[in-house]
């Protein structure tokens, strides 16, 4: 009614943040959940390390399902991000920590069953000093405890915060970031479920590419249409910007898509990765518009024909050393490894912007040792070269997947030139 004040008991801010609860979006089940959570805990053991606090946005998503579209990362110094899961090596169950403002998010992304909200007060002493006496309470302080270091989140400053408030308190503060790293590095066959399924969005996004790229649209014309075709298909933002670059920019392979026209004659890159439940496929090809100059085509040729070998050589539990040799003497036999820009690949699976390149790195001149391709195994692999008459470079990309009866190449797109005649 007109004039009538909201009691504080039942004030609007208070019956959504202990009331409303969205549906559930978790893509996985509880005993994935806790399979998960007792391997991280087993590599705990393994490492001496009694408390992990995990930051990284995909180590949060693995072990909860938690999401969300802003973690702070580059923040005002006044927001610093401080929420994260606290794992013990001794406790079936995690603590998650975040703030009021993320309460319902929690409630409908994560499987935590014991979520502390920081309630910022006039007693209260700041959301870190809270978290490091809220696990001093719980009997997790002092002991070996490990922060995942190599995450941007938090960056250097707010981790030296932890790690100084941990130490007064008895801790032995250490590098944590490979322990989630090494859990998340073999997929489950629900994860491969859902690479496959993202390797199925990354092609809808070429072939709106293949449909409508054509001489004077814009190279962010060619990129709005793909991310909004793989939006349409179920696809979720890539951890990297898709990619669509142009004439002298193909020699840019990190370079932005931008407001440049394509024109007739030139060659389009176009990078994507697929993402479905935040696992990421990733596939990319050379476009030429119009017949292109025939010895370029034969270096995309010969680039692009690395993947026939690829078929024929993969398998489960195929050495890396194995894979790596093999691929450089195809290169020499066809006359192009002098050139290459890079080939070889990375882990993929989850992940966040700003990065989708997983922690396992293989290439012909890094020591493989006896490194296998494990079943559960997903990685990338490039095949980049550097093209004649000044043109740019060659973009073939697939993603490879090892599971324990067979190991594959994602996706049915040609890996040749792909030629656009409008």
């Amino acid at each position: 009614m007109e004039g009538k004040k909201i009691s504080a008991k039942n004030s609007a801010k208070e019956m959504i943040l202990k009331h409303l609860s969205p549906p559930k979006e978790i893509p996985f089940s509880a005993n994935e959940y806790k399979k998960r959570l007792n391997r991280v805990r087993e590599i705990m053991t393994r490492e001496k390390i009694d408390l992990l606090f995990l930051s990284a946005p995909e180590s949060l998503f693995y072990i909860s399902g938690y999401q969300a579209e802003w973690y702070q990362s580059q923040s005002p110094k006044i927001w610093p991000p401080l929420s994260g899961i606290a794992v013990h090596v001794d406790h079936d169950n995690f603590i998650h920590f975040d703030t009021e403002e993320e309460e319902v998010l929690c409630r409908y992304t994560s499987i935590s069953s014991d979520t502390r909200i920081y309630r910022e007060t006039a007693e209260t002493t700041g959301m870190l000093s809270w978290i490091v006496q809220e696990l001093k309470k719980e009997g997790w302080l002092p002991g070996t405890v490990g922060l995942e270091m190599w995450s941007y989140r938090p960056n250097r400053a707010v981790s030296e915060m932890f790690q100084s408030a941990l130490e007064k308190e008895g801790c032995r503060v250490i590098d944590g970031t490979d322990i989630v790293r090494e859990a998340r590095a073999i997929k489950s066959p629900q994860e491969i479920a859902y690479v496959e399924k993202a390797a199925q969005i990354a092609e809808v996004g070429h072939k709106a590419a293949m449909e409508i790229m054509r001489a004077g649209m814009t190279e962010l014309d060619v990129y709005g249409e793909i991310v909004n075709a793989m939006a349409k298909a179920g696809g979720e933002n890539p951890g990297i910007p898709v990619l669509v670059i142009s004439g002298p920019k193909c020699a840019c392979l990190h370079a932005l898509a931008s407001r440049k026209k394509i024109k007739k004659g030139e060659i389009v890159n176009i990078d994507i990765c697929g993402v479905f439940n935040r696992y990421h496929a990733n596939m990319a090809r050379t476009y030429s518009i119009g017949k292109p100059d025939p010895d370029v085509a034969k270096v995309v040729e010969l680039s692009a024909g690395a993947f026939d070998v690829i078929a024929e050589l993969i398998r489960p539990n195929l050495p890396v050393a194995e894979f790596n040799e093999r691929m450089k003497k195809y290169y020499q036999e066809v006359g192009i490894e002098q050139d290459k820009w890079w080939y070889g690949g990375y882990e993929l699976g989850i992940a966040f912007p700003p990065d989708w390149v997983g922690e396992f790195v293989y290439d012909v001149d890094i020591d493989a040792g006896d490194k296998l391709f494990v079943p559960g195994t997903v990685v990338n692999y490039e095949s980049n070269f550097y093209l004649p008459h000044k043109v740019g470079v060659s973009y073939q990309i697939n993603t490879l997947v090892f599971t324990e009866k067979r190991a594959k190449i994602l996706g049915k797109l040609p890996n040749d030139t792909i030629i656009i005649e409008r």
